[in-house]
């Protein structure tokens, strides 16, 4: 933690429905590592107009979005990166000289974690949700050529949007489809949350699965990802989601990349 702050320290924040350590303690670590003069606090508000308005009036240099914000908060800055433009969804906010540039470090995330797991472009899907980071995801899918996929969502109008916009079938339930892949982009196996001991999935369609994607981040072992370990499936966290986009937030709040050895340090700091 800074243990020396003064009138130069910069500050970055986080805004979520339910706000965790994770990113506060990822950044913190690394601004400490690096010598940094930084400091992270993690917020919730009722008033995201009045929250979004401070960032820029108080000159907060970044901020990380989660859910339920992703989508309110566009109408609340000056600029959207392409990043953000094209799937209409952001996770970062970063304030130069009070102009907010809104970024979607996640869809770069899942990029990466689709290449570093080896899933295989071919593979069937069905991805759970229709939010923000569900069209962060689905789109990193799209644009990474995952063609045969399906969108189940029980808002039928966000559901068919989030299909429609990217080629994908939708449907209300899962139904009979098996598919390769299994993503879950909902809050269900969230601590805190209404159904944290519950599988975002059946277990019959995680058996008939290859590979199962939990975004879900808090905790690092979903009910989903626990389940699917036990089956011998192979896995994508949402710890590494976490994880990779909140490297590139650091990146474009600091302007400095750290090494893989000191990413590393700081995911397993945050952990603890």
């Amino acid at each position: 933690m800074l243990m020396n702050p003064n009138k130069d320290t910069q500050l970055c924040m986080s805004l979520s429905g339910r706000p965790g350590n994770f990113g506060l303690r990822f950044h913190n670590h690394l601004y400490e590592q690096l010598g940094l003069n930084f400091y992270y606090k993690a917020f919730s508000s009722q008033d995201l107009p009045g929250a979004v308005g401070g960032i820029r009036a108080l000159g907060i240099r970044g901020c990380g979005v989660s859910m339920p914000f992703k989508e309110a908060c566009i109408a609340l800055v000056d600029e959207l990166d392409p990043s953000a433009r094209a799937i209409q969804s952001i996770n970062t906010i970063v304030n130069t000289d009070g102009h907010l540039k809104a970024y979607n470090t996640d869809y770069l995330a899942i990029e990466q974690l689709l290449k570093s797991h080896a899933v295989p472009q071919d593979s069937t899907f069905a991805l759970l949700g229709s939010g923000g980071m569900a069209k962060a995801v689905a789109s990193a899918l799209r644009d990474g050529g995952y063609h045969n996929g399906l969108i189940v969502a029980r808002n039928e109008r966000a559901g068919r949007a989030l299909a429609g916009s990217l080629g994908y079938v939708w449907q209300a339930e899962l139904g009979s489809q098996r598919p390769q892949m299994l993503i879950n982009v909902t809050p269900i196996g969230m601590t805190g949350g209404p159904h944290a001991d519950q599988l975002a999935f059946e277990a019959d369609a995680i058996a008939a699965a290859r590979i199962i994607f939990d975004v879900v981040a808090i905790p690092s072992e979903t009910p989903l990802i626990q389940h699917a370990r036990a089956e011998g499936k192979q896995v994508i966290t949402g710890l590494e989601v976490i994880a990779l986009q909140a490297l590139e937030q650091f990146v474009l709040y600091t302007g400095v990349r750290p090494s893989e050895e000191q990413f590393q340090q700081a995911v397993a700091f945050a952990r603890g």
